[in-house]
C-alpha cells in the first residue's frame, strides 16, 4: 500500500533540510501530497513556507533528505511539468499582458503558434484581462498584476502549480475568484501547493500543514485541524494556536 502511495503522490518530501548560514530554514521535514488536489502550507512569516517551495521547484537544494516531485528530482528537466506563482511578480513591466502571458508560453515551449495564441486568450480572459490585454503591465493595479503572474503560471497547463501567497494585497472579491479559479484547476486534475499565512486561504484547501521554526507541527484536513482543539465553534486560527502551545508544552 505505501509503495502504491508513494507512486501516486505530487509531492514527496524525505528528511529535508535547508539552511542560510546558520539560520536553519527546513528542518529534516517531511511530507507527502497526493495528486489533485490543494495543499496549503500555513505558518508565519519565517516559517520556511517559501523555502519549502523553492526546494520543490528547483531553485534550492536541499543540504540533507531528498524531495520527488511526480516522481522526478526537481530539475530543469521538470520545469514543465510545473507552474510558479511567485509571491511578487515576476513580470515584464514595460511589455503588455499579452506580450508577458505570451514569452511564458514560449519559454514553456509552447511552440504552435496557432495553439499558443489559442491558449494565451483562454487564460487572459480566465482571468478577466482580455480588455486590458494591450496595457503595459506598469499601468496594472497591484490585483491585476497578480492577475497576470497566475496566467503566466498556468498557460502551459502544468499538472503541478506552486502558489506562494497568490492572494496578498487583494480585495475580497478577487479573492473569492481567486479561490474559484483554482477550484477549477483541481477538479480538472491540477495539484495545487499554496502557501499562505491567511487563514481565508487556509479554509478553501483540501488538506493543510500548519508550519512553525521549519517543520511540521500539525496535519489534516482544514476540519480535522479544527476538531482537534475539541472547541465547537474553533475556527483554523484557534487551531493553529492550540497545535503552538501543544508543542511548546512538549519542549
Amino acid at each position: 500500500m505505501a509503495k502504491r502511495q508513494a507512486a501516486t503522490a505530487a509531492v514527496e518530501v524525505d528528511k529535508a533540510s535547508f539552511s542560510y548560514k546558520n539560520i536553519k530554514a527546513i528542518d529534516e521535514l517531511t511530507l507527502q501530497v497526493p495528486r489533485g488536489i490543494s495543499f496549503g502550507l500555513l505558518g508565519p512569516n519565517g516559517a520556511g513556507k517559501t523555502t519549502l517551495i523553492r526546494m520543490l521547484v528547483g531553485l534550492l537544494k536541499p543540504k540533507s533528505g531528498s524531495i520527488r516531485i511526480l516522481g522526478q528530482t526537481p530539475s530543469r528537466q521538470t520545469a514543465h511539468l510545473i507552474g510558479y506563482m511567485p509571491q511578487l511578480p515576476s513580470l515584464y513591466t514595460e511589455l503588455s499582458v499579452i506580450q508577458n502571458v505570451n514569452f511564458f508560453a514560449r519559454v514553456y515551449q509552447m511552440n504552435d503558434k496557432r495553439q499558443r495564441a489559442k491558449r494565451v486568450e483562454e487564460v487572459i480572459r480566465l482571468v478577466d484581462l482580455w480588455q486590458r490585454r494591450q496595457d503595459s503591465v506598469m499601468k496594472l493595479s497591484g490585483g491585476m498584476k497578480q492577475r497576470v503572474s497566475l496566467a503566466c503560471a498556468i498557460v502551459h497547463q502544468p499538472p503541478l502549480l506552486f502558489l506562494d501567497e497568490p492572494t496578498v494585497g487583494l480585495d475580497p472579491e478577487l479573492r473569492f475568484t481567486f479561490w474559484e479559479h483554482f477550484a477549477d484547476l483541481t477538479h480538472q486534475g491540477t495539484t495545487l501547493i499554496v502557501s499562505s499565512h491567511t487563514m481565508d486561504d487556509a479554509a478553501h484547501c483540501d488538506r493543510l500543514i500548519f508550519m512553525r521554526g521549519g517543520g511540521v507541527i500539525a496535519q489534516g484536513t482544514p476540519n480535522e485541524l479544527r476538531k482537534a482543539t475539541g472547541k465547537a465553534d474553533a475556527n483554523l486560527e484557534d487551531a493553529f494556536l492550540y497545535y503552538i502551545h501543544r508543542e511548546d508544552k512538549s519542549v
